[in-house]
């Protein structure tokens, strides 16, 4: 069955962050994720996750500056250094907490860069980041992400996601496959998650619409997820969504598996 991992970004956020990670195991999740742990010590993260047996399924690389609306730099032809440096400090990361897989954000494509610039960015960071965390035994992955919630956003498709991987043609560059931003994009999940099973390292969830847990919109989550199992994934699915009430009594779905 699948293994689900609590995104701390978004659950248990009325606790401190460093709480979130109790109450994740408490809540029966073996696993956990979230946006950035740079804020943060390694020291204190990773007592953490030794205290309440939890493994750290995936971090995102640095994603410029997400408070004033970043989200991702990857693509942008003016910030090639700072995205380099943001591998070796994900690497650091990545390795004192035992998460071998990342993920990077391709970011907002920037106004007045021509199509052909962004992909030759965005590829070319990629073969970078892949071959350095390749030597650190850690997986690289991709998201497309919906563009209604974050407009202009470069990668936003699963064919995209692919086309991509062919380009840079690392063994440890996969998608990772969010179902939320699936749905809204191009929608034929089960058959899309089949299509491309072997390129998919990691899965995330949320109901459309309001980006709520499964159960609350239009995904038929208990079938879906049953695909996904009979399909053979033997990955994580990170629980990335907004509760629509509180954590723990959205959390009722999560029973059935």
């Amino acid at each position: 069955m699948p293994r689900f991992a609590a995104n701390l970004s978004m659950l248990f956020t009325e606790l401190p962050f460093l709480e979130r990670f109790g109450a994740a195991a408490a809540a029966g999740f073996k696993g956990v994720e979230y946006l950035f742990p740079y804020p943060f010590k390694k020291e204190d993260l990773a007592a953490e996750l030794a205290r309440h047996g939890l493994v750290q399924v995936l971090h995102n690389l640095p994603a410029g500056n997400w408070e004033a609306g970043e989200r991702g730099i990857a693509c942008h032809p003016d910030r090639v250094g700072e995205f380099r440096d943001g591998v070796g400090q994900a690497i650091e990361y990545a390795t004192a907490l035992g998460c071998t897989q990342v993920n990077c954000l391709a970011g907002i494509a920037p106004v007045g860069v021509s199509p052909e610039l962004l992909r030759y960015t965005l590829v070319s960071n990629l073969r970078y980041a892949a071959g350095q965390l390749r030597e650190a035994g850690i997986r690289l992955l991709i998201e497309p992400i919906n563009t209604f919630d974050i407009p202009g956003f470069y990668l936003s498709r699963t064919a995209q996601a692919a086309e991509i991987l062919d380009e840079v043609s690392a063994d440890n560059l996969f998608i990772q496959y969010d179902l939320y931003h699936a749905q809204r994009m191009e929608g034929e999940l089960a058959a899309t998650v089949a299509r491309h099973l072997p390129r998919i390292a990691h899965i995330q969830l949320a109901d459309n619409p309001g980006r709520h847990e499964p159960g609350s919109g239009e995904i038929n989550y208990p079938w879906l997820l049953r695909h996904i199992d009979g399909l053979g994934y033997t990955g994580w699915i990170g629980c990335e969504y907004k509760p629509a009430t509180t954590t723990a009594e959205g959390l009722g779905w999560l029973d059935a598996f």
